[in-house]
């Protein structure tokens, strides 16, 4: 078993499971230590602990979150040829997963550790011919829409708003 997979039930179990839904929809600023701690039935010590400080909790759960709905976008695109259309599909499917996952606040706002932006890195590997940066420009726009939904928009309607600024064929 991987070191970072925790044991069902565990303290790290249940704050990892606390910290992916305060994080999701609250966002790194929203999530107050002590009130996770507590909703997990664990001590700050508990916490500090197995993560060391809020910063690398949150950079936990956002790498988990990140990898689930990339593995969909990396799917969604190895099935379509043009580099357009493929940009398309992967951020639609990135959109959609974020929405099941109640992602929408921890991948729409910046990431507050100063990572690379993973979700351009993908973009900028399916732009082929398209021009460079131009990545850049559609995850701002992804982001924008997550950020709605976290907002409270409907998703329906903010997927719409999605699909219809990125390029078509």
């Amino acid at each position: 078993m991987k070191a970072n997979i925790p044991i069902p039930g565990t303290a790290k179990a249940r704050l990892l499971e606390h910290a992916i839904e305060d994080f999701g929809t609250k966002g790194y600023d929203g999530v107050n230590v002590v009130e996770l701690a507590q909703k997990s039935g664990v001590t700050t010590g508990s916490l500090y602990h197995h993560f060391g400080n809020k910063l690398e909790l949150y950079k936990t759960v956002r790498a988990e979150m990140e990898r689930r709905v990339l593995d969909r976008m990396e799917g969604a695109s190895a099935v379509i040829e043009r580099s357009t259309a493929k940009i398309r599909a992967a951020l639609l499917v990135g959109f959609d997963a974020a929405v099941k996952f109640d992602a929408c606040r921890l991948l729409g706002e910046q990431d507050p550790s100063g990572r690379s932006d993973q979700v351009a890195e993908l973009l900028a590997v399916l732009r082929e011919q398209e021009p460079a940066g131009v990545e850049h420009l559609l995850v701002a726009l992804w982001r924008a829409a997550l950020l709605a939904v976290a907002d409270g928009q409907p998703a329906d309607r903010a997927r719409s708003a999605l699909a219809w600024a990125l390029p078509s064929e």
